[in-house]
């Protein structure tokens, strides 16, 4: 794979800095979060002061990986990753905000599930996900790696209640082995 992708808490604090200027408030609006192509890029290298990391996505998860949904395909990802798509009407959009929030903040249990956190705050684009999912306004979906839909919510959701539901989900509880399937 030749694509990049925008990581870690850099990305995020880009986005909700973004949108809380939008918001009303007083600092500008930073330039949107660009995904590199240009310059190969290697993983752990930090950009100008406060640039957002730039990783190769092929590299191990050792952060949870923020993509945007034009920069990848749910083909890409299947029985690779879990995949948590957040979806919203603009970015500015509060649930949107606290979600994307939520998810970095608590990061850790998602790391170990193999998430990757899709988001799409641009209808305009009708990417894949937007196309094949049809969220009306915010959105919540979690995808496992086989594809399937498991969970929608149309409110922001708490890490804790995500990690639950992949918990329950049947080839989360393969990889833990805890099938309940006696030997």
């Amino acid at each position: 794979m030749n694509r990049f992708l925008v990581t870690g808490a850099a990305a995020v604090l880009a986005m909700v800095a973004g949108q809380a200027a939008a918001m009303g408030g007083s600092a500008p609006p930073p330039a949107p979060v660009q995904v590199e192509r240009a310059a190969p890029a290697r993983p752990g290298h930090e950009g100008a002061a406060g640039a957002p990391t730039v990783v190769r996505r092929d590299t191990p998860a050792t952060h949870l990986e923020y993509l945007l949904a034009t920069e990848v395909t749910p083909e890409e990802l299947l029985f690779r990753r879990r995949v948590v798509v957040v979806f919203a009407d603009t970015p500015a959009d509060p649930a949107f905000t606290a979600q994307m929030v939520a998810l970095e903040t608590q990061a850790g249990p998602l790391i170990d599930r193999d998430v990757v956190v899709i988001a799409d705050s641009e209808p305009a684009d009708a990417s894949i996900w937007r196309q094949r999912l049809k969220p009306n306004g915010f959105s919540l979906i979690v995808i496992d790696k086989d594809g399937q839909v498991k969970q929608r919510k149309p409110s922001p959701w708490d890490v804790r209640e995500i990690v639950r539901a992949i918990d329950k989900f049947p080839l989360r509880r393969q990889e833990t082995g805890r099938m309940g399937v006696a030997p």
